[in-house]
């Protein structure tokens, strides 16, 4: 059985230094402005937006929480009834912490690469979000979540090649992202409402508000609503409630119980 602690710690020490690594190498690429445009002015030095940066610590911490609840969870007696193995609790949590490293090589670096990262990592996480959501309510099995995940990712990938800017969001990939998060939405309703399962909803009620109020806070500041150089930015606050919303997702998962 997989030891999720463990087993996260290593995934992020392991992206966090090669993250460090690739700032302070160059590997990832000159500066072409990436993510520029969120609001915090860059810097000289090493980490171009330091707050944008730094507040991707959020996801490493989050995502470690994760791993310790599933660890308990683990050694609980009461675990054959959990509707979430081990296994995908521990990948959940090491999704959530490949966000940190992935973002913030973005905002550290500006770079080509780096906001391919930043954009793989939120693939990542709403993927599985929606891949879980659909395996659950059609009653398949670990195949079919695979499958439904690798899927997922490669369809965000694909929208975000399309050149053109999008109402709203303005990028191809964050209409995807979005897409993916209300259709796991849609489809957690639709699991509740069918009650083949017991849970705690109330926990998807908290990720579901992080995740809103962390979409107008990033709104407001993409129209302007922010001071370049305050080290209070809108954006670094949209990383902090995001990586909320993924715990309370995580807590959601977890609390779901097959019905005896």
């Amino acid at each position: 059985m997989p030891r999720p602690l463990i087993t996260t710690l290593g995934v992020a020490a392991g992206s966090t230094a090669l993250l460090a690594l690739a700032v302070t190498q160059g590997w990832l690429g000159p500066d072409v402005g990436r993510g520029a445009n969120f609001c915090e002015r860059a810097h000289d030095g090493v980490v171009a937006q330091p707050a944008n940066t730094l507040s991707n610590l959020g996801f490493v911490v989050a995502g470690l929480l994760v791993a310790s609840h599933a660890q308990r969870r683990q050694d609980d007696p009461a675990h054959a009834r959990d509707v979430m193995s081990t296994t995908v609790a521990t990948f959940f949590a090491c999704v959530v912490v490949l966000l940190g490293p992935g973002s913030a090589a973005m905002h550290a670096t500006q770079s080509e690469w780096g906001g391919h990262l930043d954009m793989l990592s939120m693939y990542l996480v709403a993927g599985f979000a929606a891949a879980w959501a659909w395996v659950r309510w059609t009653r398949r099995g670990t195949t079919a979540f695979v499958t439904a995940y690798v899927a997922c990712v490669a369809a965000c990938e694909l929208v975000g090649l399309w050149p053109d800017p999008v109402p709203v969001v303005h990028y191809s990939g964050n209409l995807a992202f979005g897409v993916l998060l209300v259709v796991a939405v849609v489809l957690e309703t639709a699991l509740w409402r069918r009650g083949e399962t017991s849970r705690v909803f109330r926990h998807g009620v908290v990720a579901l508000a992080s995740m809103l109020v962390a979409f107008a806070i990033w709104l407001l500041s993409n129209a302007g609503w922010c001071d370049p150089d305050s080290l209070l930015q809108g954006h670094a606050a949209w990383h902090l409630l995001c990586s909320v919303a993924a715990y309370w997702l995580y807590r959601l998962y977890a609390s779901e119980l097959i019905s005896t």
